[in-house]
């Protein structure tokens, strides 16, 4: 009876072994799958680029950009919800990595108030101050922009007058 149970395990060792390779197969699209770069928008990170490289692809800009910066390192910032991809390239036109650019939106303390349809973004850090948001109503959005931007030229202005004395 022993070697019967020798023979029958023999005959499903074959099996199994495909059983693991399937399993294998299915595993690397989950690992590559894994190295998603996930972004906040309005936020940047550091990605580390391979040796030689020559082009840098994105996707869809609207969702992130990238500046080259010395020393072989790339700053992507997420500029739009969603997802796109980063193909970079050698001069040869070889690429040298792939990587998907995930976006998504704000983690942090916020807080959003709805009126019927239209939609007010607050940073409650800790006082809850106006914060420009993708999605926000147009009057609110516009408003709240229009704000930053007086303030910044007012500031730029300021600046430079003290720089001509």
């Amino acid at each position: 009876m022993t070697s019967k149970m020798v023979r029958r395990a023999a005959k499903k060792a074959p099996a199994f072994g495909l059983l693991l390779l399937a399993a294998a197969m299915l595993s690397a699209p989950m690992a590559h799958a894994a190295e998603a770069l996930l972004i906040t928008l309005d936020q940047a990170t550091l990605l580390k680029l391979p040796e030689k490289v020559s082009t840098l692809v994105v996707g869809n800009p609207l969702i992130a950009d990238v500046a080259v910066q010395s020393g072989g390192l790339v700053v992507v910032t997420g500029k739009g919800y969603g997802s796109t991809n980063l193909i970079v390239l050698d001069r040869a036109g070889t690429v040298l990595m792939e990587r998907s650019i995930v976006v998504r939106g704000p983690d942090g303390q916020t807080v959003s108030v709805y009126r019927g349809v239209e939609r007010e973004t607050y940073s409650c850090t800790p006082v809850c101050e106006r914060r420009i948001t993708l999605g926000d109503s147009l009057n609110y959005f516009n408003q709240t922009l229009g704000q930053s931007d007086v303030r910044n030229g007012q500031a730029i202005a300021s600046g430079s007058r003290g720089q001509s004395r």
